[in-house]
């Protein structure tokens, strides 16, 4: 038997017709062994520099990815819906009042909830002087109300409204209500000249005359006067120099006299 052709190469006839070896390529992969320790370092490190380079992005797609589905059971689910509206601090309204006020739907998302808009729609409430509006997870928000302190009552027809410290109308009663001096003007009002006049009288009252006060009449800004339980009158003028009168007015309390007159308190007139 004649040998056969050589590994690695085959027969052919050139253009002359002779015929002689071909070689055939054939690719072999190298053991490990065959690679310079050096180099498989130089590779090693060059694998860690890509991981290193990926592993910020990789971490940032991540937490984008956790944050959208936060996001999404937040925002765009039932999940974290409002299911109570509770009320602290309401006691001249009802928390009825206070909710419908708030206009927050049943089931909307916690998280959107606007705060600041809730607020002040409850602030409106004539009663309410300021609201403050916060979560409660997962599922409730705390409305909590300051209400507004009366400091005098207006007489208006057979009722009388209740004011505040900034002349706010807030509450209207069918009598006088017990602890607040009467003050009489005709249109009650945070800008009404007459109503800011007769709080700056009432605010520097001295406790004699506060004790025996039945009324302030505010008929003008310069024709303010006061009426005490015993008939007398004190004509107060307007609503400047107020600590001079008032001081001038309770040492006088003791004179007989029907009319104190501190208008102008460094020339007083007993009548």
């Amino acid at each position: 038997m004649s040998p056969g052709p050589a590994r690695g190469r085959t027969t052919g006839a050139d253009g002359g017709g002779r015929r002689g070896p071909v070689r055939r390529w054939q690719l072999v992969r190298a053991g490990s062994d065959a690679v310079p320790a050096s180099t498989r370092r130089f590779m090693a490190r060059a694998r860690q520099r890509r991981m290193r380079a990926a592993l910020p992005w990789a971490i940032a797609a991540g937490v984008l990815g956790l944050a959208g589905l936060v996001a999404w059971a937040l925002l765009g689910t039932g999940l974290f819906g409002v299911r109570e509206v509770r009320v602290e601090g309401a006691e001249l309204v009802s928390a009825v009042q206070v909710r419908d006020a708030a206009a927050v739907p049943d089931g909307a998302p916690l998280a959107g909830a606007d705060l600041a808009a809730i607020a002040r729609r409850v602030g409106g409430l004539p009663a309410v002087e300021r609201a403050v509006v916060t979560r409660d997870w997962p599922d409730a928000l705390v409305v909590r109300v300051t209400e507004r302190t009366g400091v005098a009552a207006v007489p208006r027809g057979e009722q009388f409204v209740v004011i505040d410290a900034a002349g706010v109308v807030f509450r209207t009663l069918p009598r006088q209500p017990d602890g607040l001096p009467v003050v009489r003007l005709a249109e009650p009002g945070p800008d009404d000249g007459a109503t800011r006049a007769a709080l700056e009288v009432l605010a520097v009252l001295t406790p004699e005359l506060r004790a025996g006060l039945v009324d302030v009449t505010v008929e003008g800004l310069a024709r303010i006067k006061l009426r005490l339980r015993d008939d007398r009158v004190v004509v107060w003028g307007d609503a400047t120099r107020g600590a001079d009168k008032a001081r001038v007015a309770t040492a006088l309390l003791d004179r007989k006299a029907d009319t104190i007159d501190v208008s102008a308190p460094d020339v007083v007139t007993l009548r």
